[in-house]
């Protein structure tokens, strides 16, 4: 089955956006081999890019790990009060996991850190979710027509696909150098924005030599050398995984809740996004590596944004709002002919949110930002 188009296999691959976190913590991403580059037979851009659209993947377990260093401001500390611990693991820190991929229907990830482990479980249409810090699980069944878990965390290779779909002229490809990563041998495909406006300098997918999957998913800002986005293959084995791997053993005591197939939470605890009329109203300007998305967040929502009202006396805000208040608080206040509102900035991003309700966000200078704001 296609890696590219098993989207099971997407987002199970390689989690990136899973729950628990070792900030500051874990396993360093295994860089490439300075000095011991394996002889690889020459393969052009066009080449890999049919080995990678290609490629095959009925079975893999290894240790994969997700660094992040997006230049925030240390107030996207306080992100882990006002969202939780899966949020400020989102934006900063060293994260490790276990993996393992049976197909479609049959995938394990295991997050450990210093408090806990988190484990999520598919096995056919069960889907599992289990935390050892309060030892609480959970169970739901998916539809009959076993439809791919929409929450289930992002990949390298569902990373690499979307990366590979903004390939148009705006984009230069082009092949790095041969390295290794994991211990085995990878050709590098280099996916270069030519818009100068664009906060990506790089975007760099290393390929298996042998299995055409990717190992090694980098992002590197402009003008600086250290990716700010890296997760890869630490360790991988491409034999299919015991069955036993995907069995949920209740350990005693576990207190298990169940869901509906509709209502189930992600593996890192939160739920899928609303995609119904009450959601966010969303637009795009601009193409390519500098579009600009623009949402119109929904009051009745309850998204709270630099303008939203302060609790009256005698109401209770709660450690989520005060937290967020500080958040929202600490962002650089901005203005100009498109209104006003405060600035988040990062090494390959940036995010504006305005006073009457709004939010931009790109890939992009503020300027551009600032641009499509007055629209």
């Amino acid at each position: 089955m296609s890696v590219l188009k098993n989207h099971a296999v997407l987002r199970w691959l390689v989690p990136v956006t899973a729950g628990v976190a070792v900030i500051g913590g874990g396993a360093a991403v295994g860089t490439f081999a300075a000095g011991a580059d394996p002889a690889l037979p020459p393969r052009t851009a066009a080449q890999l890019l049919e080995d990678l659209r290609t490629s095959r993947l009925d079975g893999l377990s290894g240790t994969v790990v997700q660094r992040a260093d997006l230049g925030l401001p240390p107030i996207a500390a306080l992100a882990g009060q006002a969202g939780g611990s899966e949020l400020a693991s989102l934006i900063s820190g060293t994260h490790t996991l276990r993996v393992w991929y049976a197909g479609p229907d049959r995938q394990r990830l295991a997050l450990v850190d210093t408090l806990g482990e988190r484990d999520v479980l598919r096995n056919g249409r069960d889907v599992w979710t289990w935390g050892s810090r309060d030892n609480v699980a959970s169970h739901r069944t998916l539809p009959a027509e076993g439809k791919d878990l929409e929450s289930a965390p992002a990949t390298p290779a569902d990373a690499a696909d979307r990366a590979l779909a903004a390939i148009d002229p705006s984009t230069a490809v082009t092949v790095g150098r041969s390295a290794t990563v994991a211990g085995r041998s990878v050709y590098e495909l280099v996916l270069t924005p030519r818009d100068r406006d664009s906060l990506v300098h790089q975007v760099r997918i290393a390929l298996d030599a042998e299995e055409h999957v990717p190992l090694r998913f980098e992002v590197l800002a402009d003008g600086v050398d250290e990716p700010a986005f890296e997760v890869a293959f630490t360790q991988v084995d491409f034999r299919t995984p015991d069955a036993d791997r995907f069995r949920f053993n209740p350990p005693p005591g576990v207190k298990v809740t169940e869901e509906r197939a509709g209502d189930g939470h992600g593996p890192a605890g939160r739920r899928p996004a609303d995609r119904g009329a009450d959601g966010p109203d969303v637009r795009t300007v601009g193409t390519g590596w500098t579009t600009v998305l623009v949402a119109k967040l929904d009051a009745a929502g309850g998204a709270a944004g630099p303008g939203a009202r302060a609790a009256k006396p005698g109401e209770a805000a709660g450690p989520d709002a005060d937290a967020l208040g500080k958040l929202l608080g600490g962002l650089q206040p901005v203005s100009g002919d498109w209104g006003s509102g405060r600035l988040l900035t990062g090494k390959v991003f940036s995010v504006l949110l305005t006073d009457d309700g709004r939010v931009l966000a790109g890939l992009v200078r503020p300027e551009r930002l600032y641009e499509a704001a007055k629209g």
